[in-house]
């Protein structure tokens, strides 16, 4: 049950919320002022691993901060529990910031965590945030569009669950695109590569590959499709 409130002499039901918040990408000064604010009114903060730390300080004294990342073989909680952890910190009344790295809507598993609330009729907000293909690009110097070279981006994930893996992929439509963008691809490079060249990527098309996008440890190699 939502917790009661006393107001005016009456016991008010007070109810809960989840606001999934976009951390960015790396840099802590790239949360906007929305995200900040939810964090300042959280009682609960539920946070991934890849978001900037410093960003914990914005909650008020008593906040309840849970970490739940994940990383190859070793995640702090399955999604179910965070799934749990969400629903029941939100019944109970409380103010829940869902924090992600990045912006929430880019692979970022917000529609599948977004839609077991609604199922339970707790109110959510989904407050955007830089996601980490746009800012990765911007802090190595790199515009994803150009008048002369590049009018359309495609965001795609080289790393997809199980019951994805199963489904094809129009490698021949992606290859199409002007401007490439590839999330957590860097174990499949050789496969995306080679999917790219073969569906008629010109061989030249320079290439840039990213790690730790905007952070200070932020390093980027660059070459062509051909020599990747």
């Amino acid at each position: 049950m939502n917790r009661l409130e006393l107001k005016g002499g009456r016991m008010l039901l007070k109810q809960g919320k989840v606001y999934f918040v976009g951390a960015g990408p790396g840099d802590p000064e790239l949360i906007t002022m929305k995200g900040i604010y939810a964090l300042a009114e959280a009682d609960v903060i539920i946070y991934d691993r890849l978001i900037p730390i410093q960003l914990l300080k914005y909650t008020k004294p008593g906040a309840r901060l849970c970490y739940c990342g994940k990383e190859p073989g070793d995640h702090a909680k399955t999604q179910s529990e965070i799934h749990a952890l969400m629903l029941s910190e939100a019944k109970q009344g409380r103010v829940v910031v869902r924090l992600k790295g990045g912006d929430p809507g880019i692979f970022g598993r917000v529609g599948e965590e977004a839609a077991i609330c609604a199922e339970h009729q707790i109110p959510i907000e989904v407050i955007p945030g830089i996601t980490s293909g746009l800012a990765a690009a911007s802090y190595a110097g790199i515009p994803l569009t150009h008048r002369e070279y590049s009018s359309n981006v495609a965001f795609i994930s080289g790393h997809r669950s199980e019951d994805n893996e199963k489904k094809p992929v129009n490698w021949a439509a992606i290859a199409g695109f002007d401007t490439i963008v590839v999330y957590m691809g860097v174990k499949h490079l050789p496969m995306i590569r080679e999917q790219l060249l073969k569906h008629g990527k010109d061989p030249h098309t320079p290439v840039a590959v990213v790690r730790s996008a905007a952070t200070g440890h932020q390093q980027t190699s660059t070459g062509t499709l051909d020599d990747l």
